[in-house]
């Protein structure tokens, strides 16, 4: 740690800038406006949480082409890579598929609780959002479940003042393409924006192609200063094929090998969703929102990680109808008052049918289907979420907020197959049986009462130092109850809570060098685990966990050429009163104090630009990734020992609307992994490589 910690306060060291530069730079990190804590533009000096937020410019400038290169930016963020776009999230949590983050898309979540899923940030137009918020940790009292490790919103572009058209096109590595094409105007009240992102390659690993088609419309309307209406569609399409994990030997040999051929582990998602926000000022003290939405959401798949135990085909299906509504007023110069209701209905289906897979060696070649149901069933499930929040401006130096949320869910479950559907089907892959147990039909119902606290110290102009305490949770999902599988009936399992401690600071700590720093604590009880357990996958409500972590970003500029930006994380994450059945023969496995697997010790990432002013409108960035190690299981017997990455971008407008840019990634061709794991009780290590080294060129041009 004190390695690392004193390479990102080595940047932080002051050096002279001009006077002009660095009233400009304060300008710009001071008042910085989000959006994601409130639904409505606020000044992060202002807010009791640690928030980051990434522009359209810098957005631009990285062009990921994975969710993972810009959100990594973040101090105490990492998203990992798992082929594709796909990826697990580690903020304040390990790296995991459980649901205990919230996406959101203009503050509309992109998928509604109880249908998480680790994979849906493929589901937004990232390359194309108009600014990127990250907060970490538990949300305010206007996020429910989900909101527990982080809130990642996406906002996007909103419509140019004059008719702009912008057509980027770029190339790369293992046949890259994508193409980005933006055309937006405004005009007496009106405005207008379309952006089109479609990408498709191959992958570096063998048969790992995939490609995607996002269209986001957005229209902006208002009359006067009191009625504005943004509505905004969005539409994505993904078709990927599955990549397999490999075994040491393959992993540092043949790292090209993927088990998975002839799409024997597929996905396919088709994603809409429309919303609009009606926002009335009826006065300057108030504010009325409401916003009606719709989601509609297919995924078909035949699931990677299941092969060895319970190969399947499934297909799953929902839509949403719902409502934000949100009033805030200004009772004086002191108080601020926030009260809503949030409302969501979500039907759903569920289909699963059995197959069995060719195998030629260890290589999966395709797959016959049984024809035999394994799952067929509905559930319809309601939400009803009222929120209160306040905000006292105490003294001229302490804000504070108190919050409020009430949520409920009502789930009604239907088993569509019949008492003499068999539960057991023989799969010939397997040489034996493969159990799935049914619930009975039945009404679930979840509730939950969430406060929040917290406080904002003004210590001058510059510094501001905040605290709050968040309870959040998260539901299990619908398909985690209701499908079984050969475990114990699951639809007895309890939400995950969670009690958040922070405690921070930010500022401005010279004339150019802005800083944040947050320490906190999260408590977890009846969190999740998947176990596979000889023949079986069991899920359980283990136990009670903790996470301690120091969060560090500082930034800023070095001279007028030269700029930085850093962030480093220290966390502690640890298993408490935390026990399950496993492994064969079977035992009881109490992990009690033992660091929680798959949890980082440390994330870091640095980014050094140079601007160099004889060459206008060239830009230069070298950037700097860092993984800790973590142990690889519960049972801390196994580690990873992490990774440092280097990558380097170009950026240089010509003018007349023209940039041309390029990109390198892992520019020392480093072999690691995104994910590496094994289960309890197998010492083989399984590892996911991550991409080798990867160019990438091209060109936008805006008329």
């Amino acid at each position: 740690m004190k390695k690392h910690l004193s390479i990102a306060l080595t940047l932080a060291t002051p050096f002279a800038t001009s006077t002009a530069y660095a009233e400009t730079l304060e300008l710009a990190q001071l008042e910085t406006v989000v959006v994601t804590a409130t639904r409505e533009e606020r000044r992060k000096m202002e807010l009791p949480e640690s928030i980051q937020s990434f522009d359209r410019e810098t957005i631009d400038a990285v062009a990921p082409s994975h969710p993972s290169e810009i959100l990594n930016r973040a101090a105490g963020v990492h998203v990992n890579n798992l082929s594709g776009e796909g990826h697990m999230t580690a903020i304040r949590q390990p790296i995991t598929t459980r649901g205990v983050y919230l996406y959101l898309e203009d503050g509309v979540p992109v998928r509604p609780t109880g249908f998480f899923n680790h994979n849906a940030l493929y589901e937004v137009n990232i390359p194309q959002s108009g600014q990127l918020e990250v907060t970490k940790g538990p949300g305010s009292a206007l996020y429910g479940s989900d909101a527990i490790g982080g809130i990642i919103n996406s906002l996007s572009r909103k419509p140019p003042a004059e008719t702009e058209v912008m057509i980027n096109f770029e190339a790369g590595s293992n046949d890259w393409q994508r193409a980005l094409l933006s055309a937006g105007t405004s005009h007496g009240g009106h405005g207008l924006s379309i952006n089109l992102n479609a990408t498709d390659n191959s992958g570096y690993r063998d048969e790992a192609d995939y490609d995607r088609t996002s269209l986001t419309g957005r229209w902006d309307f208002a009359t006067g200063d009191q009625l504005s209406i943004k509505t905004l569609l969005s539409y994505t399409q993904v078709n990927q094929s599955g990549v397999s994990s490999l075994e040491e030997f393959d992993y540092k040999n043949n790292d090209k090998k993927n088990r998975f051929h002839g799409d024997t582990a597929f996905r396919e998602v088709d994603a809409l969703r429309l919303s609009s926000e009606f926002s009335w000022a009826t006065s300057d003290s108030t504010l009325a929102t409401l916003t009606p939405y719709y989601r509609n959401n297919t995924t078909s798949m035949a699931p990677s990680w299941m092969v060895t135990y319970d190969p399947n085909e499934r297909e799953s299906e929902f839509q949403s109808y719902g409502l934000l509504s949100k009033y805030r007023v200004r009772s004086n110069d002191t108080v601020q008052w926030i009260i809503g209701l949030d409302i969501d209905y979500t039907p759903s289906k569920y289909q699963e049918e059995a197959i069995s897979h060719n195998l030629e060696d260890d290589i999966y070649t395709g797959y016959i289907s049984l024809n035999n149901s394994n799952y067929d069933f509905d559930a319809e499930q309601t939400s009803l979420s009222p929120y209160a929040h306040i905000e006292v401006q105490v003294s001229e130096k302490l804000l504070a907020s108190v919050g409020l949320r009430y949520d409920y869910f009502d789930i009604s479950y239907k088993d569509n197959l019949s008492s003499s559907d068999p539960e057991s089907i023989f799969i010939p892959q397997l040489g034996r049986p493969v159990t799935h147990r049914r619930p009975d039909d039945q009404d679930i119902s979840f509730e939950q009462l969430s406060p929040k606290l917290g406080l904002v110290y003004t210590l001058n102009d510059h510094h501001a130092t905040y605290f709050n305490y968040r309870q959040a949770f998260s539901i299990p999902s619908v398909t985690t109850l209701f499908r079984s599988g050969s475990t114990q009936i699951t639809d007895k399992l309890e939400p995950i809570t969670a009690d958040s401690y922070e405690l921070g600071i930010r500022g401005q700590a010279s004339d150019a060098i802005f800083y944040e720093l947050a320490i906190y604590q999260m408590d977890i009880s009846d969190d999740i685990v998947s176990v596979v357990n000889g023949f079986e996958r069991n899920v359980y409500n283990a136990g009670e966990t903790e996470h301690q972590g120091i969060e560090l970003s500082v930034n800023g500029a070095i001279t007028e050429e030269f700029s930085y930006a850093a962030g480093f994380t220290k966390t502690r994450q640890t298993y408490k009163n935390f026990s399950y059945t496993c492994c064969f023969p079977t035992q009881n496995i109490d992990v009690s104090d033992n660091d929680i697997g798959k949890a980082p010790d440390t994330i870091g990432n640095v980014v050094l630009v140079y601007t160099p002013v004889i060459f206008t409108g060239l830009r230069l960035e070298v950037e700097w990734e860092h993984l800790g190690d973590y142990y690889t299981d519960e049972t801390n017997t196994a580690d990873y020992g992490g990774h440092d990455l280097y990558n380097f971008r170009v950026n240089y407008v010509l003018g007349n609307g023209l940039e041309l840019y390029g990109r390198v990634q892992n520019i020392g061709d480093k072999r690691y992994s995104t994910y590496t794991s094994n289960q309890v009780g197998d010492p083989d290590i399984s590892y996911r490589p991550g991409n080798p080294r990867s160019a990438y060129a091209g060109f936008r041009y805006t008329f």
